[in-house]
């Protein structure tokens, strides 16, 4: 979201942008279309079945070698994320944009990210908070510039009557979490959470679901994922998995959730809850310093499952007035993230 929103703004204000992508399993293009302006280059990388290391490996690989040819055309290569940095690095510079930190056990992952941490030649963070653990634990002092928003899309989201409803006859009253079933994104703390809500409030619990929409990612949560479907039969709790939603049909199921759970136990920023903030959708976040910083005082807050459990049956019995959130939301634009982004790289290039 933040590669296509951001070289979609940056070519509106008169930059010529080219996107590099692997094309994984075919694919040629992204989850939505993207803008005439914005050249695309997907390079095809098939699927030949290697566990997550090896695949690390030949991504940087082909990414690289298909990259090296076009590298001479651009003033800035700026990179999204390890294994993009990674290879446009094997033939030159590129700046950095660091979404997040994480922990990997994979010998290979973890030596992509660490690369793609220490030898940019110049790293973004979406947030402070992130910056801030990339100075505690690097030394490195990276240039801060927010996210935007597609908040009107949001907006439009909650207008929409029919997708509403086919939401509704489709899923009833239902808590949304948005992302894969994944450690850092607390999936099974929320369904830990969303168990205690109806056992705890039964009236504000009664015939509500649990659904998780977002795919796969390309790392291996198998065991994650065995233990989250355990624990669900266990609590007798059925969650709706969605798998991914369609970019047009995602606003609507946003605006229609009773509430939006992002009990993440590590994030970069925070688009998800200001998204369902856009659309009217009260939300329930991790206390997590940096959603603190970019949520403020727009959403509930709670660090356990059982504090979970009750700010969700206290939103959704009493839901908070929008007005607060949909302000939060509008503050980001990807305007003034394309405006910023263009003064660091003039910077950039003029110190070069």
């Amino acid at each position: 979201m933040h590669t296509l929103a951001l070289a979609e703004s940056l070519a509106r204000r008169g930059v010529e942008v080219d996107l590099w992508t692997l094309g994984r399993g075919g694919d040629t293009a992204f989850f939505r279309q993207v803008e005439p302006a914005v050249r695309v280059h997907a390079v095809p990388f098939p699927d030949v079945g290697d566990a997550v290391g090896p695949r690390i490996v030949r991504s940087i690989s082909v990414l690289a070698a298909a990259f090296a040819a076009r590298r001479e055309h651009y003033d800035v290569v700026h990179a999204q994320d390890c294994i993009s940095a990674n290879a446009a690095m094997a033939s030159g510079p590129c700046v950095r944009t660091i979404h997040h930190l994480d922990t990997f056990t994979t010998p290979e992952l973890a030596a992509c990210h660490e690369r793609a941490v220490v030898e940019p030649v110049a790293r973004i963070c979406v947030s402070a908070a992130v910056a801030g653990e990339v100075r505690r634990g690097w030394g490195l002092e990276p240039t801060v510039i927010a996210n935007g928003v597609e908040a009107h899309r949001f907006a439009a989201g909650a207008r929409d009557d029919v997708g509403r409803e086919r939401w509704r006859g489709r899923l009833g009253r239902y808590v949304l979490a948005v992302g894969g079933i994944e450690p850092r994104k607390g999936t099974t703390d929320l369904l830990e959470a969303f168990a205690l809500l109806r056992a705890r409030h039964p009236d504000v619990g009664r015939g509500l679901r649990l659904v998780l929409a977002g795919g796969e990612t390309l790392f291996d949560y198998r065991g994650y994922r065995g233990t989250f479907d355990r624990r669900a039969a266990e609590l007798d709790v059925q969650p709706e998995l969605l798998g991914v939603v369609a970019h047009d049909e995602l606003p609507a199921l946003v605006a229609e959730a009773a509430a939006l759970g992002f009990v993440s136990t590590q994030e970069g920023f925070g688009l998800a809850p200001l998204e369902a903030l856009a659309a009217g959708t009260p939300v329930v976040a991790r206390d997590l310093p940096v959603l603190r910083e970019v949520l403020g005082e727009a959403v509930a807050y709670a660090a356990d499952p059982v504090a979970m459990a009750d700010a969700l049956a206290a939103v959704i019995a009493s839901p908070p007035d929008p007005a607060a959130g949909r302000a939060r939301a509008q503050a980001f634009t990807w305007d003034a993230a394309a405006a910023a982004h263009l003064r660091f790289y003039e910077r950039l290039v003029t110190a070069a």
